[in-house]
């Protein structure tokens, strides 16, 4: 039995064996670009306190075969056609880095609609009381793990993430401050 491949146009060696689930394939955009998913594609951005009050991000750094291979960005990838947004990233962060759907508390979305192709980054903390290990969880995974939030930009962040850094940092920083005390 042959495993169904898909061509990555950026990998040398040429297609790699991957199981094709429904929504794999590529999008020809209005951009110029190809893009995963055909009912587009969706990642999770988990953020959390850490010890000492300090923001840190669960990241993942794409395996070399995949598309813009090398960078880090939110694990995530295309979305079933049944699926919401948040379900599919839900489901891929399961897949690519380990984490329970169940410890996750999603609390907004941040869309980039190319018209015929959209990608979807949910929000999300962690559920009071959860332990979040991720790790590389598949082969789609180099690395993945909690990076401090001032540490982000220092690494070679996939450019859509780049650019969309600034505000999704804000975002999670508000949903992550504390709340101050009520008053009597």
């Amino acid at each position: 039995m042959s495993i169904p491949t898909v061509p990555d146009p950026s990998d040398p060696a040429g297609p790699r064996p991957r199981h094709l689930q429904p929504g794999d394939g590529w999008v020809e955009c209005v951009c110029g670009r190809r893009h995963w998913g055909l009912h587009g594609a969706a990642g999770l951005l988990l953020g959390r306190l850490d010890d000492a009050g300090r923001l840190e991000v669960v990241l993942q750094h794409r395996a070399p075969w995949s598309d813009q291979g090398g960078t880090w960005g939110v694990p995530g990838g295309a979305v079933a056609p049944d699926e919401t947004a948040t379900q599919g990233a839900l489901r891929e962060t399961s897949e690519e880095a380990g984490v329970d759907p169940d410890d996750v508390v999603p609390f907004a979305e941040h869309l980039l609609d190319h018209g015929p192709w959209r990608y979807t980054t949910v929000l999300a903390t962690v559920r009071p009381g959860a332990l979040v290990l991720p790790r590389p969880a598949d082969a789609e995974s180099v690395d993945v793990r909690w990076v401090a939030a001032d540490d982000v930009t220092a690494l070679p962040l996939l450019p859509a993430f780049a650019q969309a850094w600034p505000g999704l940092r804000e975002r999670l920083e508000a949903a992550t401050r504390p709340s101050p005390p009520p008053t009597a």
